[in-house]
């Protein structure tokens, strides 16, 4: 489904020097998938999230999803892409603060070309009643809490029905409870059959994937048991 090899990304900085973040990462998504990425601040997990997202090409190395290579793919490609295929839940939510909880989930529908928004519509209070937000359809996203925004996030990610699910920090600023409650409803997608690619730095959210790796020099390192006991200590 997704595969990248010897991906490698660098920023330009000041004086004509660059940062680089990714050093050559290997890895394979199959459909139905779970796996989760921890490394520290500023080690490439948005940057490695953002490339598998079609939000950013990698400054050298292949990203090929359902057989076609990204670098290929025109702007117009990658945008239909984008709005088809992957779900993306930011970080923090982003949500638009001057639309509505029923305008927000329906923004990538608006945002796409060919799709009945009148149909999708349905499909939006759907996955609002399934996260609970039926009664706060009307409200604007300052009304709400943080556990709710992140839901009309997931929501939004989901409208267009994609085949990846991609959550950076998915939990983060929430308490425990809520936490728990998010990382309820991404493993239950997943166990429906979306594939689930997250970054966390939460050790109890990261070890219930399937697979686990840590950003480590650029690249990516798959956590065995021993390194899992270090990580929940160092957390």
């Amino acid at each position: 489904m997704i595969q990248l090899k010897e991906v490698k990304h660098s920023y330009p900085r000041p004086g004509g020097e660059t940062l680089t973040v990714l050093t050559g990462v290997d890895l394979t998504l199959e459909q139905g998938d779970v796996v989760s990425i921890v490394g520290p601040s500023g080690g490439g997990k948005t940057t490695l999230l953002n490339i598998i997202g079609c939000l950013l090409k990698p400054t050298s190395g292949q990203v090929v999803i359902d057989g076609k290579p990204i670098q290929s793919m025109t702007e117009r490609e990658l945008a239909r892409l984008r709005n088809q295929k992957i779900g993306f839940i930011f970080q923090g939510s982003h949500l638009i603060p001057t639309l509505t909880v029923l305008e927000n989930i329906m923004l990538p529908v608006w945002l796409g070309a060919g799709i009945s928004a009148r149909s999708q519509q349905l499909r939006a209070r759907e996955l609002a009643r399934r996260f609970g937000l039926e009664d706060r359809l009307n409200h604007l996203p300052h009304e709400l809490s943080l556990g709710q925004r992140r839901r009309v996030a997931i929501a939004r990610a989901l409208i267009n029905r994609p085949a990846i699910l991609l959550a950076d920090e998915p939990t983060n600023d929430l308490d425990p409870p809520r936490a728990q409650q998010i990382a309820d409803i991404l493993f239950s997608l997943n166990q429906e059959g979306l594939t689930l690619l997250l970054v966390t730095h939460r050790w109890e959210l990261a070890q219930q994937a399937q697979r686990c790796y840590e950003t480590k020099d650029g690249q990516l390192q798959s956590v065995e048991v021993w390194q899992k006991e270090n990580i929940a200590e160092a957390d």
